[in-house]
């Protein structure tokens, strides 16, 4: 794009069609709008139409010769070559051949073993980037990175167009000579990182305390206390382990049967099956008011423990010592464990002290524009995109807790937020109480939020197998004892968000709703489809509507599903005033600006220059969020083309012969009104990454890229 805004004219490649080929577009030209929207086809106007571009494959001179009735040749490279089983064995012998000497090759340019002595010059030290000067390491020459500057100038790619995103910020770039951008950098602009203004980005992850859950040496007082008081706790082997007994501790967790998550205590789920249960009836309350111990005998069940605020003392012992006095677990916290003293997020631990409801900091929903958690696309710089553009409430990716607990930092950043976040939640998923509530009291301690949402209606069946997300609908009981340990343990809102139902037709959530409030969940949100439609045909908004009526006044609903346009948001804040807001999810995706357009109420009939803009916005917080150096840049690559794999689907205003366009509508192989609309309206892959290409520059040799989701999937049922 010119810096006046205009769109760039592309060379865009028209698809060849054969003069004697058949019209391929299905008809649509001929059909009227009517019937093209009752199957779910865009009503794109006739003059934009065009017929579908045609791939080019292996075989197109074949398809070419019978189509003119000739034959021809068969040329060598096309032949395929039958080839038996001990044949591609060798060749599979080979390229593992080739996978060793390629990994062997990174190790003598990365390693600094003796033996490996050669580094690569464009993977230089980043202390050395930053200053400039090849003896300002620490490590000198023991430093796994090249410290040749002259030779790292040489080797390195060009920079690429525009300025350092760091410099709008005013801020030395951390990268220095390693950031693509370095010709743009003032005279010391990298050198001095002691006067950096404060990092906007918030919830990192301590070293202190990744330390402490790497070694198990992190406590949850607050959060065991509110166990206990539920009874939702193993009984405490008063016994100290021997260093082997700890080590097969840890290796029956690592299945996830029992529910220690790395955090040294000695707990067990309450439920140690993570399968999910094919009986789509309500399971019994006492199926999962029994916790399993750590134990080959099976235990009875324990009696469910009375809450000190009910009476008008606390017992010291209860059912074999599951219960104890604050005193004792205040004297546990200090204990030191094989010689080491391990350490407490907190000293208040009573139970009997716990907020009433009333107290807690309450966030009100209503007529607020929700962006919902979205894996992948829904990371810090799309969600800055968002607050641009309208959105006021965001949410973090879905984080698992047994990651969180573990110190994971590839999943704490999923926790980061930005300053212009200013009502901001993370959502976490979890399978069993006390994963969840620990979970929970680490964040409250550790992380700076306005709520925390707990997923319960995931469909990933990674996730469900392990007895979390949608697998949580088939057990209420456990779904309850979550909710209440959570929001006893921390004074910030605790959200919930659920599905329908686990399976199609099977609706339980308006049997729940009004017990949620009583749990001590501040809101619910429920997309209006099951665990087995997935994201199949359109959300079933009377049924939320059902549950926002028969909800209890202290419960805010929320709805999610299908929202594409001021028209669906309006629709159904007017069919059901009960209801407090409306999330949205894929309709963010795919046109983010849906926000401005709620706001406005109107709709916005964008130009492909204004999305281009907002994707460059997208470039330039990426770039500063996952870095200005050659691996920040492509990893902004990444998850822009993840980004496009769902803007594709937009098709404007000004195309359609009905507006609003709808979530379900396939949209047609159509011409944009210029060459860069047309190039936005592309599927393929290829397309994406030269839209990327304008952005952040050409990529890499060899660069390829698949879509993560199923993003293009409109109707096609996904059973679990």
């Amino acid at each position: 794009m010119d810096t006046d805004g205009a769109p760039v004219e592309l060379d865009v490649e028209e698809p060849k069609v054969p003069e004697d080929a058949p019209p391929s577009d299905g008809g649509i030209a001929e059909k009227t709008p009517e019937e093209l929207i009752a199957k779910a086809i865009a009503p794109v106007k006739r003059e934009f139409l065009r017929p579908p571009p045609i791939r080019t494959c292996s075989n197109s001179n074949e398809t070419n010769d019978a189509a003119s009735g000739t034959k021809s040749a068969p040329s060598s490279s096309l032949l395929k070559e039958k080839k038996s089983k001990r044949q591609l064995k060798r060749e599979r012998l080979q390229d593992l051949r080739s996978l060793e000497g390629f990994l062997l090759s990174i190790m003598l340019n990365y390693c600094n073993y003796p033996g490996f002595e050669k580094k690569s010059a464009l993977h230089l030290c980043p202390e050395v980037a930053r200053s400039g000067d090849a003896s300002s390491c620490r490590y000198n020459e023991k430093c796994r990175f090249s410290h040749d500057v002259e030779a790292f100038k040489a080797q390195k790619p060009d920079d690429l167009e525009g300025v350092c995103p760091f410099m709008s910020a005013e801020v030395p770039c951390p990268y220095g000579l390693a950031c693509r951008f370095s010709g743009t950098h003032k005279e010391g602009f990298s050198a001095d990182l002691n006067g950096r203004k404060e990092n906007p980005e918030m919830n990192g992850l301590k070293k202190d305390v990744q330390h402490l859950l790497w070694k198990n040496k992190m406590r949850f007082p607050k959060a065991d206390a509110q166990l206990k008081l539920l009874g939702l706790m193993g009984k405490i082997n008063s016994k100290s382990k021997t260093s082997s007994d700890k080590e097969e501790g840890e290796k029956a967790n690592s299945n996830g049967s029992s529910i220690d998550d790395k955090n040294g205590s000695d707990v067990v789920a309450c439920d140690s099956n993570n399968q999910t249960d094919d009986n789509p009836q309500l399971p019994k309350e006492e199926d999962y008011a029994a916790p399993t111990f750590a134990s080959d005998e099976l235990s009875r069940p324990m009696k469910k423990v009375k809450s000190c605020a009910d009476e008008d003392y606390c017992p010291e012992e209860l059912d074999n010592g599951h219960i104890v006095l604050e005193k004792d677990l205040e004297k546990s916290c200090s204990q030191t464990e094989s010689g080491t003293t391990t350490e407490c997020i907190s000293t208040e631990t009573d139970g009997s002290l716990k907020s009433h409801p009333r107290e807690k900091k309450l966030i009100d929903f209503r007529e607020k524009l929700y962006l919902a958690p979205l894996t992948t696309v829904g990371n810090l710089p799309f969600r800055r995109v968002c607050k641009v553009l309208g959105a006021d409430v965001t949410c973090g990716e879905m984080a698992m807790c047994t990651n969180l607990l573990q110190g994971q930092a590839s999943e704490w950043a999923l926790l980061r937020r930005h300053s212009s976040e200013d009502l901001f939640g993370v959502q976490i998923c979890g399978a069993y109480p006390d994963t969840v509530t620990r979970t929970v009291e680490l964040i409250d301690q550790e992380c700076t939020v306005d709520f925390i949402d707990i997923n319960m209606g995931c469909p990933i069946d990674i996730v469900v197998n392990k007895g979390a997300g949608s697998a949580l609908l088939m057990k209420p009981m456990r779904m309850k004892s979550i909710v209440q340990a959570t929001s006893a343990t921390v004074d910030r809102p605790i959200t919930i968000k659920v599905r329908t139902a686990y399976f199609e037709g099977k609706n339980r959530i308006d049997s729940l709703i009004e017990d949620i409030g009583q749990w001590g969940a501040n809101a619910v949100t429920i997309h209006g489809r099951s665990r087995q439609q997935r994201y199949s045909k359109l959300a079933d908004w009377e049924y939320i509507y059902q549950c926002a009526r028969k909800a209890p006044n202290a419960l805010q609903v929320l709805g999610n599903g299908d929202v594409f346009s001021y028209l669906d948001w309006n629709k159904h804040k007017f069919d059901c005033p009960e209801l407090s807001t409306c999330m949205v999810a894929r309709g963010a995706l795919v046109k983010p600006w849906i926000f401005t357009e709620i706001k406005e109420q109107r709709h916005w009939d964008i130009s492909s220059g204004e999305r281009l803009s907002i994707l460059k916005d997208y470039a330039r917080f990426g770039l500063e969020h996952w870095g200005s150096d050659a691996k920040g840049v492509e990893t902004t690559r990444h998850f822009l083309l993840e980004w496009l794999s769902y803007t594709c689907r937009y098709i404007p205003v000004g195309l359609l012969d009905v507006i609003p366009q709808r979530m379900n509508w396939r949209p047609p192989s159509y011409f944009g009104r210029d060459d860069l609309e047309t190039l936005m309206a592309s599927d393929s892959a290829s397309d994406w990454i030269k839209i990327s290409e304008m952005l952040l520059g050409k990529v890499p040799d060899g660069f390829t890229f698949a879509p993560k989701h199923k993003s293009n999937s409109y109707d096609r049922a996904e059973n679990g």
